[in-house]
C-alpha cells in the first residue's frame, strides 16, 4: 500500500515524501522548501493545545529566560530605531518578550490567539514584528507568513525565534519535536526559499534566530 502523500503547508508542493516516524507521529518533509511538517490528524485539539500552553512557567524575573530571549532581542537591537514599534506575535500567558523591549524604549503590542486575541492589533503596520517560539506550532505557516509581511512597515524588521533544523540524521533524537504542539520544522533552506518568494532579505543568526527585513 503506498504512503499517502499531503502537501506542503508552506509552498503547496505535493512532492512531499516521509521523512520519519516515530510512536506518536509522522513527518514529511518538502524538497521544494525544505519544510518538515506535521499531517493534521496528529495535531492536538485548540483545548489540547491550550492545555499544554497553559503549563509555562516563563517570566519576566527568570534571569535564564531572559538571557534565552536577549539572544533574540540582540541582534534585533542593531536594527531598530529608537522609539520603533513593534507587534509581539505569539506572546504567549507571560509577554516577557514584550516587556524587555518596552525596557529598551520601544512601544510594544501583543498577539496571541490564546492569550491575547485582539484582532485590532492585525489592523496596523509596525516597524517591527516579533515571534518567538512560536513558528514551530503554525498550522498555516504560510498563511501566518503572509500575515507578518501585511503587518511590518516597508524597511521593517521580522525577528524570529524557532530551533533551526541542522541535521536530518539527528531528527530522530531532536528534543524540538517530543513537544507534540510542535508541528512544522523550519531549516535555513526554508527561510532562504522565504526569503526569494516574497522579497524578504534573510539574516541568521546562528542556529535559532531569524531576521527578516521586508
Amino acid at each position: 500500500m503506498s504512503e499517502i502523500i499531503y502537501s506542503c503547508p508552506l509552498c503547496r508542493s505535493s512532492r512531499t515524501s516521509l521523512f520519519h516516524r516515530d510512536r506518536y507521529r509522522t513527518y514529511f518533509m518538502c524538497p521544494d522548501c525544505g519544510l518538515v511538517h506535521v499531517p493534521g490528524q496528529y495535531h492536538l485539539s485548540h483545548e489540547g493545545k491550550k492545555h499544554r500552553y497553559d503549563l509555562h512557567t516563563n517570566n519576566a524575573e527568570d534571569e535564564g529566560y531572559r538571557r534565552f530571549l536577549a539572544k533574540l532581542i540582540n541582534p534585533l537591537l542593531e536594527r531598530l530605531d529608537n522609539g520603533a514599534e513593534g507587534l509581539d506575535y505569539g506572546s504567549g500567558p507571560e509577554p516577557v518578550l514584550a516587556a524587555m523591549l518596552s525596557e529598551k524604549g520601544f512601544k510594544m503590542e501583543i498577539f496571541d490567539p490564546f492569550y491575547a486575541d485582539d484582532r485590532r492589533t492585525l489592523e496596523r503596520k509596525y516597524d517591527f514584528l516579533t515571534c518567538c517560539e512560536t513558528m514551530e506550532h503554525f498550522v498555516d505557516p504560510r498563511k501566518e507568513w503572509e500575515q507578518f509581511i501585511k503587518l511590518v512597515k516597508k524597511g521593517g524588521w521580522i525577528g524570529i525565534m524557532t530551533q533551526l533544523l541542522e541535521s536530518a540524521d539527528d531528527f530522530a533524537r531532536w528534543h524540538y519535536i517530543n513537544d507534540e504542539t510542535h508541528v512544522c520544522f523550519f531549516s535555513g533552506k526554508t527561510f532562504e526559499w522565504l526569503g526569494k518568494q516574497y522579497g524578504v532579505k534573510i539574516v541568521l543568526e546562528g542556529t535559532s534566530v531569524v531576521l527578516g527585513q521586508v
